[in-house]
């Protein structure tokens, strides 16, 4: 139906700062595809294009090297340069009016769309048209603010308003669209915004509106995300991993050395709620490995340098998307799994404390020094890391979970092999621009055996100073 297709994606994402400091905006992936790829494919697949034109601009030779020709998509790319990224994406899209014969869909490179209906688009409300708008109905009123508003009689848009201080109606503009080359002379004939001294395609559309009164809204279904902030991108991955959690796969990690009195224990706790377990043994001199392998766990047995090494290990080898990490002394519970699998929809790492109060069960190896002293710890590297405003209890809990996408963007940053390792992770997401959400856990007397880390006051103070030394060393680079 549509000959060709056009893509904006020469925006710098300025906004989106540290995430576009080295990508591409459009590049930035949702899932583990590209915001890009994904337009791309709604293109091919529900709107039967074949040909798109991407404008490019920052960064551009980024999204030329992504996706060439196009071939691999069964797609004709062909890529122009916005000469003036500055002047707004209606001056952007006026660059292509030689190259357009007919009406043409466009989807801003910067959106997402889940289980959408772009299809609908194919199937106009009248054929006399000018344009077509996307719509979405919403009843958070500061995504309209954001986006723009539209005034709708029927299926007839009669006004269109860029980021309007006040709302009156639920409809909220997409950045989806189908132009007619009409659209190039309206542009032209658009006046500068006086708020952001861009022609703003928003104004050349209202204009549009007001003139031709063949401007059609199209109601579009599905989840819908504009990124234009940090706090938009960290929301459309929330968005995603909402809508696809039940697909993915959960990989328990445990690190053992001299664990046979609980390990059988741990292993029966966790059976059901993940799809593998994977132990870290330390070559123990029981019966550790030989009780996790009857226990159905996959086992990596050798001389690890430390807590940090055998957890890197297990976690390289773990085939899921999310890893749980425990320890094998039965001190954590699997009834505090479910909340860490459901502050991971909205997470790169969730970590749990054992400082609440109300959840250390008596017996458990956290006296008034050892909890306090990990409140104040955690509370320095809170404070070293202000400005992304993180809430730390605890710099010690092994008990957390981490996509494993995640834990590969910081795997080659983790150098610790003891306990250092946990603030360690913490410290790399933080300095990676990674979400972290500490939540309260329960912490149980440990099944055999002392805690290697925090026996005696003193192997908790050397154990305290490794850690705080470590944060240091990150923050202030450090030797």
């Amino acid at each position: 139906m549509y000959d060709t297709g056009v893509i904006p994606a020469a925006g710098a994402g300025l906004r989106l700062h540290p995430y576009t400091g080295n990508t591409a905006k459009p590049l930035l992936e949702i899932g583990g595809k590209s915001l890009l790829q994904r337009n791309l494919e709604i293109m091919r697949d529900q709107l039967g294009v074949r040909r798109v034109i991407i404008i490019i601009g920052h960064l551009g030779e980024q999204i030329q090297s992504a996706f060439g020709d196009g071939s691999e998509l069964g797609l004709q790319l062909e890529y122009v340069e916005c000469l003036n990224v500055e002047a707004g994406l209606a001056r952007g899209l006026y660059q292509i009016r030689d190259r357009i014969h007919g009406p043409f869909p466009v989807i801003l490179g910067d959106e997402l769309y889940l289980n959408t209906n772009h299809e609908r688009f194919r199937h106009p409300p009248t054929e006399d048209y000018a344009a077509l708008c996307g719509i979405k109905i919403t009843g958070d009123t500061t995504l309209i603010k954001r986006n723009y508003a539209v005034e709708i009689e029927g299926s007839r848009i009669t006004a269109l308003t860029e980021k309007p201080r006040m709302v009156t109606n639920n409809f909220l503009g997409c950045g989806s669209y189908v132009f007619t080359p009409q659209i190039f002379e309206f542009i032209e004939r658009t006046p500068a915004s006086e708020r952001s001294g861009r022609v703003e395609l928003t104004d050349t559309l209202d204009l549009m509106a007001r003139e031709t009164g063949g401007i059609h809204a199209v109601t579009l279904s599905g989840g819908y995300s504009n990124i234009n902030t940090p706090t938009d991108y960290r929301g459309a991955t929330y968005l995603y991993r909402k809508t696809h959690f039940h697909e993915y796969r959960t990989s328990l990690v445990i690190p053992a050395y001299e664990e046979a009195a609980s390990i059988g224990h741990v292993l029966e706790e966790f059976s059901g709620l993940v799809d593998e377990i994977v132990v870290a043994d330390n070559e123990s001199a029981d019966r550790t490995a030989e009780i996790a392998r009857a226990h159905g766990a996959q086992v990596i047995s050798r001389g690890f340098a430390g807590y940090g090494e055998a957890l890197k290990a297990a976690m390289d080898e773990a085939r899921g998307d999310i890893l749980i990490l425990v320890e094998a002394d039965a001190s954590f519970s699997p009834d505090d799994l479910p909340k860490i699998l459901e502050y991971l929809k909205d997470a790169d790492m969730v970590i749990g404390t054992r400082t609440t109060r109300q959840m250390i069960e008596q017996g458990a190896n956290m006296d008034f020094f050892l909890r306090w002293g990990n409140v104040l710890a955690a509370k320095v590297l809170q404070l070293l890391w202000i400005g992304q405003e993180p809430r730390f209890t605890d710099l010690g809990c092994t008990y957390r979970g981490i996509w494993k996408d995640a834990y590969a963007g910081i795997r080659e940053r983790l150098h610790e092999t003891g306990p250092a390792f946990s603030p360690e992770m913490m410290v790399e997401m933080l300095r990676t621009n990674g979400k972290i959400i500490e939540i309260p856990v329960t912490y149980r007397p440990r099944i055999g055996g002392v805690s290697k880390h925090s026996r005696g006051f003193t192997g908790i103070l050397r154990t305290g100073l490794q850690m705080l030394w470590l944060i240091f060393r990150r923050r202030f680079g450090l030797r």
